[in-house]
Order: C-alpha cells, then sequence, then structure tokens
C-alpha cells in the first residue's frame, strides 16, 4: 500500500492513537536526511540548479556521518525482462531513496516518480526535496 505525507516530526496530538508502522520507518534517518536538505537550503536559498544543491547536499550528507550513492542506477523488469535503467539522485544509508528538484512547482508527476523508484527498489522510504521554491517542503513517501 502506498501512502504519501508531508514530513512532521510532531507527535501525534492524540496520545491515544498510535502511529503506523509506516510512520515509525526509518524516522531518524529521514530526519536526519530532512534537516541535511534544510541545511543547504538555509545556505544556498533557492534559485540555483539542480546538480548544485546535489553536490552540496551530498556534503552535507557526509558531514552528518551518513553513507550516500550519489545517481543510483535502478533497473526495471516487465515480467522478469530488464526494459531500462533509470537513475536516482541519491541512496542514504542504503534505505532511503532521495530525489532532489530544483522546481518553482511540483506537481504529482514527481511524486509518481519517487513512487515508481521505491516499486523499481524495493525499497520502502523515499524523500522528495525541492530547492526550487520559496518554502522548503519536502515529501516523505512509503511504499
Amino acid at each position: 500500500m502506498l501512502s504519501l505525507s508531508k514530513y512532521s516530526a510532531q507527535a501525534p496530538k492524540n496520545t491515544e492513537e498510535k502511529p503506523s508502522m509506516e510512520e515509525y520507518l526509518y524516522k531518524n534517518l529521514t530526519h536526519k536526511i530532512i534537516g541535511a536538505a534544510f541545511e543547504v537550503y538555509k545556505e544556498l536559498g533557492y534559485g540555483f540548479l539542480e546538480k548544485i544543491y546535489q553536490r552540496a547536499f551530498i556534503l552535507e550528507l557526509k558531514l552528518q556521518g551518513l553513507e550516500v550513492e550519489n545517481q543510483k542506477s535502478i533497473e526495471v523488469f516487465y515480467k522478469d525482462q530488464s526494459v531500462r535503467n533509470y537513475v536516482a539522485d541519491l541512496l542514504a544509508d542504503g534505505k532511503v531513496l532521495v530525489e532532489l528538484k530544483a522546481e518553482k512547482e511540483m506537481d504529482s508527476r514527481h511524486e509518481a516518480q519517487l513512487i515508481n523508484y521505491l516499486k523499481a527498489t524495493n525499497l520502502k522510504v523515499g524523500l522528495l526535496i525541492n530547492f526550487g521554491q520559496s518554502k522548503y517542503e519536502p515529501k516523505r513517501i512509503v511504499n
């Protein structure tokens, strides 16, 4: 089951409600990654090309002690036959797929892209981070 939610570090408002496993999956890791992206956003602002943010973000993730695979190749299969390779921006600590953008507007195509990458890799958690808007709003996607 796919679910899409904005990342929130806040505890549930009603203490009787228990967050689902999806909300907990790699919570500390995704929090650290989102914090690193925010650090880059604070330092550079918005308006640069995606490659500038990607390089700065990789540096920040490494400074925070995370393992980063840049330009992660993803092989897509159809009926057990390889049909294409896609390249995702980053894989953090071998667990969280990160797709970076520097777009003025985000739409459902960007989210669908990350969801498809998660399906193709059998990874459970992805982050969509856009450095191109004046407001920093990362999205956490759980497959």
